[in-house]
């Protein structure tokens, strides 16, 4: 038996992927079929460009749309009594400060499938956020990353 992968999310984001699925099933993929049927109409499929384009993108968006689904289907809803402890963990938001320059950084841990580092989200598979899961409010924390070590300091967690 296959023990499928769980996807640790919020409830925001298992919307979020709920909301991208819809589209990509009711809107891309319709899009993506008109565009099969132009470019049959060109003729000759063999060095036909615009119909071998439509293909790839139509296996990108079935692959895209069979991964949605199993992150769905095997979605972990973070509850509310795992975020009101005074611990770092999936869901909480999460400030340091780098040692000895004291840059503070603030990253809230989701699941890999709502990672977004550009808007603060780091996956609870990162390299910062394993060394600062069950750690709390004051502690030194090292961390490896493929950079090389970061010692920290946690200002607040919530």
């Amino acid at each position: 038996m296959v023990v499928e992968k769980k996807y640790p999310m919020t409830e925001e984001g298992l919307v979020k992927l709920e909301e991208e699925l819809e589209y990509l099933k009711t809107v891309k993929r319709k899009e993506v079929v008109e565009r099969i049927k132009i470019a049959r109409s060109y003729g000759d499929l063999s060095e036909n460009s615009e119909y071998d384009s439509a293909k790839e993108d139509q296996a990108f968006v079935e692959g895209k749309i069979s991964s949605l689904e199993s992150m769905i289907r095997n979605a972990e809803i973070i509850t509310e009594d795992a975020l009101n402890t005074g611990e770092v963990g999936l869901g909480k938001t999460v400030t340091f400060k780098e040692l000895p320059d004291e840059d503070e950084e603030t990253y809230t841990i989701v699941g890999s499938a709502e990672a977004d580092p550009l808007e603060g989200r780091i996956s609870n598979d990162s390299p910062i956020a394993k060394a600062l899961i069950g750690r709390k409010k004051g502690e030194e924390v090292t961390i490896q990353t493929p950079g090389g070590e970061m010692q920290v300091v946690i200002v607040n967690v919530e």
